[in-house]
């Protein structure tokens, strides 16, 4: 938690953004995982933990714009709760903790938003990602839970994106966090890396350490000897020798700020001639785009620069052919790299995604493409100092999609099929790091983690 000073500022900014209506901010409820007692996890909604502070179920708050004021909605525990929970400060001492001056009990609420609609005045709510959310705001508003996504505030979708996009030096101080913790998961990871041993034993050393470390992980580890699955959780297979291992992972720091770091290494502790050549060529692009990044660049264009160095290399090694500017223009390199550069990173690994990618990656200066791989790229649009991005690119070997296009004849004449086949079983390659945006160029976040052929091979395997 920050200062209540840093987050009265981040409320008057909104309502300077809004100038009229109230704003209504729902916190995340507990969620259960088989009967009401036993609960998933608690993860408090980011916008709201941007604004409000507070990390624990059972709150919501209301920021009225024209009586510039703030009231957090919440009950104070009875002696049945402080029983199992042990002693739980009060509304209005909590409230105070995040500049909050004024409190209300849960039942309130609804009242209240009420009241604003019998005026005519405008309720500003943030699409909900959780049917519970919905649920809630419908009765508030008289809407089937169906339609209510629909009746979002682009507004405050706009202004939230506006100032969650910018990242403070606390807030950087806090990713800085979440990556030491991810640097010791990945460490360990490393060095205990070897054939016979089982995915699960990896990606469950890097969880506890997670945990270990007063942080969580930030998402479902992806730990593979099947990179070419861009999302694979399964952690069933054992670690082969002669394969590599695609790792993606990492911590969410105790404020919640998230890290998120890829890496692959052989898992026998020696990249093979033909996986070192693939890998170095993902590193370049990983480190041609980050050398590219500072203020007033389009990310659409260090995306696109990076795919031209995906596909130089594979032209050097005979995989593509023809003219490398013309072939990713037309989208050929999709077949090996069929994904986006990065995306914003923060309160959420994917920042900002339940308020739509379209009004966090794009603007009226860039729309996004329909070309396939080029259209997932979820943020194409400048950069500005704060901005905090990933960058990962990744080249795949995908059986089920070569196929495909070779069957349909597709960008024969940039793609040599026949040498491609050689490398059906390869699997994938990611590199990713996490980058904040200076106001003349970019700094990477947290000790870097080891990334060079040299680097990874020194250290895979050495746990004795």
């Amino acid at each position: 938690m920050f200062s209540a000073k840093t987050y009265n500022q981040r409320r008057s900014e909104l309502k300077k953004q809004l100038q009229s209506g109230i704003v209504l901010f729902l916190g995340n409820e507990e969620s259960p995982m088989n009967y009401p007692a036993n609960t998933y996890h608690f993860r408090q909604d980011s916008s709201f933990l941007y604004f409000c502070g507070l990390d624990s179920p059972g709150l919501a708050a209301i920021i009225d714009v024209e009586e510039n004021k703030d009231i957090l909605f919440g009950d104070d525990v009875g002696i049945e709760d402080i029983i199992w929970m042990g002693f739980q400060p009060s509304m209005k001492s909590r409230a105070k903790t995040v500049g909050v001056a004024e409190t209300a009990p849960m039942a309130k609420l609804e009242e209240y938003v009420k009241d604003a609609l019998v005026k005519d005045r405008k309720v500003h709510f943030l699409p909900p990602y959780r049917m519970d959310t919905a649920v809630r705001i419908g009765q508030m508003l008289g809407l089937p839970p169906s339609e209510v996504k629909a009746g979002a505030s682009v507004d405050l979708i706009k202004a939230v994106v506006a100032l969650r996009s910018v990242k403070s030096a606390e807030e950087v101080a806090e990713m800085e966090a979440a990556h030491a913790v991810t640097y010791k998961m990945y460490l360990a990871a490393m060095k205990k890396a070897r054939p016979g041993l089982y995915e699960s034993d990896l990606s469950g050393l890097m969880e506890g350490i997670a945990y270990a470390g007063g942080a969580s992980p930030a998402f479902p580890i992806i730990l593979t000897i099947n990179g070419q699955i861009l999302h694979n959780h399964y952690h069933g297979n054992k670690l082969e020798r002669g394969r590599l291992c695609v790792i993606d992972a990492g911590a969410e720091s105790c404020g919640h700020y998230a890290c998120d770091i890829t890496r692959t290494i052989p898992v026998n502790g020696r990249f093979t001639t033909q996986q070192k050549e693939i890998y170095e060529i993902v590193l370049d692009a990983q480190e041609t785009a980050i050398r590219m990044m500072k203020p007033g660049v389009m990310n659409r264009d260090i995306h696109l620069t990076a795919a031209k160095v995906i596909a130089s290399g594979l032209k050097a090694l005979g995989l593509m052919k023809g003219d490398v500017d013309e072939a990713v223009q037309e989208g050929a390199h999709a077949l090996f790299f069929p994904h986006g550069l990065g995306h914003m990173i923060g309160l959420d690994v994917h920042d900002m995604e339940n308020l739509g990618e379209n009004y966090v990656g794009y603007d009226e200066t860039v729309e996004r493409s329909k070309q396939f791989g080029f259209a997932y790229l979820r943020m194409a649009k400048a950069l500005q100092p704060g901005h905090a991005m990933t960058v990962e690119p990744g080249l795949y070997f995908i059986p089920a999609l070569i196929d495909l296009w070779r069957k349909e004849k597709k960008f024969t004449h940039f793609i040599n099929y026949a040498k491609v086949a050689e490398y059906k079983d390869f699997g994938g390659a990611r590199v990713e790091d996490d980058v904040v945006v200076t106001k003349t160029g970019n700094k990477v976040v947290g000790r870097t983690i080891p990334k060079t052929v040299k680097a990874i091979e020194a250290v895979v395997g050495t746990e004795k």
